[in-house]
């Protein structure tokens, strides 16, 4: 779920071509409501994929139906999905993931100990994602035109201070809002969904270094 990133941006990227979406923060309810596996398994296809119904998600995931329907309502009655607008019968509903941008700051919850057990669960899952994402990328048949675009990388020669370190963020997150299309915009014929995951964080000195 990369729109989770530990420094949240309250304001717009400098440099985006377009207003993005409301910013929601979670707090200590809403994340409860969204950290489970199946529900973020749930909330990561409606997101990447679009609209879908229970009876789709389930067969995507290999879950009974009725389990699904009930993880669906969890979501909606947390904000995170809705329904879609002039689509589906009172039999069957189709879902569509929320527009807030979800942020969540784990210095939020650093007060809260009883928190701590769903922050786990969230931050678990989500690198969980992250990580399927990149093998299903690496699995996948591409041509060599879309092989050659990707890209997997590391930097770790940098120094810097945490102030360095969240405007770095910042200025990256601001090349990704240059390229993000208005959703009322039309995608080139050649283009395909693209994900970017971004994961710059410090680490300790290890002794003798």
């Amino acid at each position: 779920m990369s729109d989770t990133p530990e420094a949240p941006q309250e304001d717009a990227p400098a440099g985006a071509a377009h207003p993005g979406p409301p910013t929601r923060r979670l707090d200590a309810h809403s994340l409860r409501g969204l950290a489970h596996p199946l529900r973020m398994s749930i909330f990561e296809l409606l997101r990447l994929d679009g609209p879908a119904t229970a009876t789709l998600l389930a067969e995507r995931l290999g879950q009974n139906t009725g389990t699904v329907s009930w993880h669906l309502r969890h979501l909606a009655e947390h904000g995170f999905i809705e329904e879609e607008p002039g689509r589906g019968t009172k039999r069957e509903r189709w879902w569509r993931a929320a527009e807030a941008k979800n942020v969540l700051n784990t210095r939020d919850f650093s007060d809260d100990p009883a928190a701590r057990g769903a922050v786990s669960v969230f931050t678990h899952e989500l690198v969980g994602q992250y990580f399927n994402r990149v093998m299903t990328y690496l699995n996948d048949d591409w041509d060599e035109k879309w092989r050659g675009a990707g890209t997997i990388g590391d930097w770790s020669e940098l120094r810097l201070t945490p102030a360095q370190l969240v405007a770095l963020n910042d200025e990256l997150a601001a090349v990704i809002a240059r390229y993000t299309p208005a959703p009322d915009g039309e995608p080139d014929p050649g283009a395909l969904p693209v994900v970017v995951q971004l994961q710059s964080f410090p680490r300790h000195k290890r002794a003798g270094s």
